[in-house]
């Protein structure tokens, strides 16, 4: 005998209340690993992936995206440059700021640690019907812009007097900047 299907609203709450948060956990245990793999800590980690991303950006472009200050960014660039997957160059129309480059070479080595979670995850969707994949980048789409929109409303309430371990743990971080989506800063660059 099978189990009861469960209705829209019942799928709604398991989405929400258990399967995002599971995801969610494994993802970022999964990127610190990597992180790991990689010699870099999470933070230079996931600020690699923002470059990667978008190719190229100033340190501002950075320091917005993520909320950290332009102090903290600086270590990071200089940690990432120290370890060869990036260099500066200074900006043509504006000296005062540096272009962030990934160095092609060492993503390579950045891809091919992905590579086997990428053909597992490829083997997973060819699972799917077009109708069901649709759905899925649909959704993964959306939710990424809510998950942008909650980070600077979080980011805009502020913390509320932080304990010396949390102080610890927020050093280098704007408190009251909002996040500014990368597609955002994408369109204000051009």
């Amino acid at each position: 005998m099978h189990p009861a299907r469960k209705n829209k609203h019942e799928l709604a709450e398991e989405i929400v209340g258990r399967l995002a948060r599971q995801h969610s956990t494994a993802t970022v245990l999964f990127h610190h690993a990597v992180a790991v793999r990689l010699g870099l800590g999470p933070t230079d980690h996931k600020c690699l992936d923002l470059l990667r991303e978008r190719r190229t950006m100033a340190g501002s472009e950075l320091s917005a995206i993520t909320g950290l200050t332009s102090g903290a960014v600086t270590g990071v660039v200089a940690r990432l440059e120290r370890a060869g997957y990036l260099r500066r160059e200074p900006d043509p129309h504006d000296g005062r700021k540096q272009i962030l480059y990934p160095e092609r070479d060492r993503v390579r080595e950045v891809h091919a640690v992905f590579d086997p979670i990428r053909k597992d995850m490829a083997t997973l969707l060819d699972e799917f019907d077009t109708h069901q994949l649709t759905a899925i980048a649909e959704f993964l789409g959306r939710s990424t812009d809510f998950i942008y929109r909650h980070v600077a409303l979080l980011r805009a309430q502020g913390i509320t007097r932080p304990t010396a371990t949390e102080e610890s743990e927020v050093a280098g971080e704007r408190r009251l900047e909002p996040c500014q989506h990368p597609s955002v800063l994408k369109k204000n660059r051009n």
